[in-house]
């Protein structure tokens, strides 16, 4: 081999490509552990509405470990993200020392159950956070079973837009178990639409009740305080009072 230049040349490559990858990883590692780059600033793109500084500053601390380059920016993001306003995360590094942190938090539509605590927000999602008592008085009332959050608060927001032209609001509108509508308006007046029928869908009885109410239900003397949708062919109503009526 000491007779072969050419080999002689190529196993001195071989030897200096194999120093140099040596000395990156010695400076990757030494990058990685040393303490100076530490993080010394931490920026929110956006102002938080919701989420209170103190349960930043209580979370934060714990998990921005290590420097610039060793900070886990998964564990700072599933830490906020278990904060009660917060909905998604982003975290990246800007160099040399600042972390920047975009948060987009929950935006309540409605009350979700029959707990305080649980709401729904505008992607129908449901979550738990504490709102003043006067603020949840204004919100509307949803429930359903596990994970019809998103149908509810899409038929919630089409039935806004159908009662508005009769002058009520829904302020309360419920999914049963067996998938049965039960919806509650601003004057009191309670709507038992029941189930999707193949023969008389649920839409067109609607309809039919809306399109006749201001004769129907509107000049009445005494309001009823229960209205039957689940007829095919027309609808029963009750006065408070009553047992049953027409």
């Amino acid at each position: 081999m000491w007779h072969k230049p050419h080999l002689l040349n190529a196993v001195a490559d071989l030897l200096m490509l194999a120093a140099g990858a040596a000395v990156l990883a010695a400076g990757a590692v030494w990058v990685v552990r040393v303490q100076a780059l530490p993080v010394q600033r931490v920026d929110f793109v956006a102002p938080l509405l919701q989420t209170r500084r103190a349960d930043i500053e209580r979370v934060l601390p714990p998990v921005i470990k290590g420097n610039f380059f060793s900070v886990n920016l998964e564990t700072v993001r599933g830490a906020l993200e278990r904060l009660p306003w917060v909905r998604k995360v982003e975290v990246r590094r800007v160099w040399p020392s600042r972390l920047e942190i975009r948060v987009e938090e929950h935006r309540a539509a409605a009350r979700w159950g029959l707990g305080k605590n649980e709401l729904v927000n505008s992607h129908g999602e449901v979550f738990a956070a504490l709102l003043p008592e006067e603020q949840l008085a204004t919100m509307p009332l949803l429930y359903g079973p596990s994970g019809t959050a998103p149908e509810v608060l899409a038929r919630h927001a089409e039935l806004v837009g159908q009662f508005a032209r009769i002058g009520e609001r829904p302020v309360q509108l419920l999914l049963s178990p067996r998938l049965a509508w039960q919806l509650k308006l601003d004057s009191g007046l309670l709507v038992n639409m029941g189930r999707e029928q193949a023969k008389a869908p649920l839409e067109a009885r609607l309809q039919r009740f809306i399109e006749v109410y201001p004769e129907a239900v509107g000049k009445l003397p005494t309001r009823p305080a229960v209205v039957d949708l689940r007829y095919p062919n027309g609808f029963a109503m009750r006065v408070a009072g009553e047992g049953k009526g027409n």
